[in-house]
């Protein structure tokens, strides 16, 4: 009889790591075999079953950390995932050595077996797929990991969990018996430090969400003030490196003030949050940046666009929230709620800073307010030391790239 029955929810979609997987449940269930009718199988035959199932997992641990490098995936995640194939391996090798100073060794070796593999294969091979399948979609690494760690829990994390409470009662268990055989002092310590170890990866993974979190706005589900800053200093960088223009949208919702004395301040809430996915949708790439500057300001980080290119996205931006006709009384500009933006596309050089990208794009947003608001305004794309030009349309034929 099988201790492990393979079912469809196993599958990653990874034609080679659900081979593997597969293989992996057919050593284990003989290994089972062999250990729960050792005395027709004999101690050869257990040590042999043993030895293919201990071989066969590094390989297909080996074959994870290849597709991990191949395809790209974050290096977070690929930093834990490898932890955890070490520990597995570190783990195992204690037990067995251990098995025979346990009342239960069968039971308590496939016990611990059997939480792994539903640990491993349901945990994190699954977050790799799904990160895999998001790279391949277009996003970056970054991004894959981050949208990884804020996805809801499904089924999937319900059974990992209930694997991470079977293993810790084994571990338990485990240690409670090595406790009266001595001489196997280092594997008792070993077993009973493998439960803070998997706590450990854990409070990893809980400090990279909390990160997460702490660089998103909590009304509006996108970036926030302080994840902006980065990102717009790290993209700065990498301009000045690679000698492409950055982008820059700030974005003010007109007379919102208004419109939350008028609607009210949870009418104002919900009009930011249509406002944010409507901007959001017009964000074609996965480098593309939305964030909340404060209050009803947004800011856009447009990497490697030109300034025509960022007076396009601008324009858009606009349309789409003209598009949601969400009602204001108290507006002397539309009947609707619109946007004023000032657009703004530096080259930068090792003598600017970011705050200048910030100035250029404010000062056009400034100018868009003067000139009557619900319209775009452009500085023009220059060198950084220059002084930006502001109120002035690009030159026809640009392309956005």
């Amino acid at each position: 009889m099988q201790t492990f029955v393979w079912g469809e929810e196993f599958y990653t979609g990874i034609g080679t790591v659900d081979e593997q997987h597969h293989a992996l449940v057919d050593l284990f269930n003989r290994l089972s075999s062999s250990l729960t009718e050792r005395e027709g199988a004999g101690e050869a035959a257990v040590q042999l079953a043993y030895a293919q199932l201990i071989d066969y997992t590094k390989y297909h641990f080996s074959a994870e950390e290849d597709l991990m490098q191949r395809t790209g995936v974050d290096q977070r995640h690929t930093t834990l995932h490898l932890r955890l194939h070490d520990e597995f391996v570190e783990q195992v090798r204690a037990m067995w050595s251990a098995r025979s100073a346990l009342s239960n060794p069968a039971e308590v070796f496939l016990s611990f077996l059997t939480s792994w593999l539903c640990l491993h294969v349901l945990g994190v091979d699954q977050s790799l797929a799904r990160q895999i399948e998001l790279i391949k979609s277009g996003k970056t690494p970054e991004l894959a990991f981050e949208l990884e760690l804020l996805r809801p829990r499904d089924k999937s994390a319900e059974a990992m969990i209930k694997a991470l409470r079977n293993t810790y009662q084994v571990v338990s268990r485990l240690s409670l018996d090595l406790i009266s055989a001595n001489h196997f002092l280092e594997e008792r310590v070993a077993a009973r430090t493998a439960e803070l170890q998997q706590a450990n990866a854990a409070l990893i993974l809980a400090n990279q969400k909390l990160e997460v979190y702490s660089q998103t706005d909590g009304l509006l589900g996108i970036a926030n003030r302080k994840y902006f800053d980065s990102r717009l200093k790290a993209e700065w960088n990498r301009a000045i490196r690679e000698q492409h223009p950055v982008g820059l949208l700030m974005i003010d919702v007109d007379f919102f003030k208004l419109y939350n004395d008028y609607y009210g301040h949870p009418a104002g809430d919900a009009c930011l949050q249509s406002i944010a996915n409507a901007v959001s949708g017009k964000m074609v790439r996965a480098l593309d940046l939305l964030a909340r500057y404060g209050g009803e300001e947004f800011v856009v980080v447009l990497p490697n666009t030109s300034s025509q290119g960022a007076y396009k996205v601008a324009l858009s931006i606009c349309q789409a929230v003209s598009d949601l006709h969400i009602p204001h009384a108290a507006s002397t500009v539309a009947d609707h709620i619109t946007v004023s933006v000032g657009v703004a596309s530096l080259l930068p050089d090792r003598q600017s800073t970011p705050d200048l990208a910030v100035t250029a794009a404010d000062q056009a947003l400034y100018s868009a307010k003067q000139q009557g608001r619900n319209r775009v305004c452009l500085a023009f794309e220059l060198e950084a030391s220059q002084v930006p030009i502001l109120g002035q349309k690009p030159a026809a034929g640009m392309t956005r790239r």
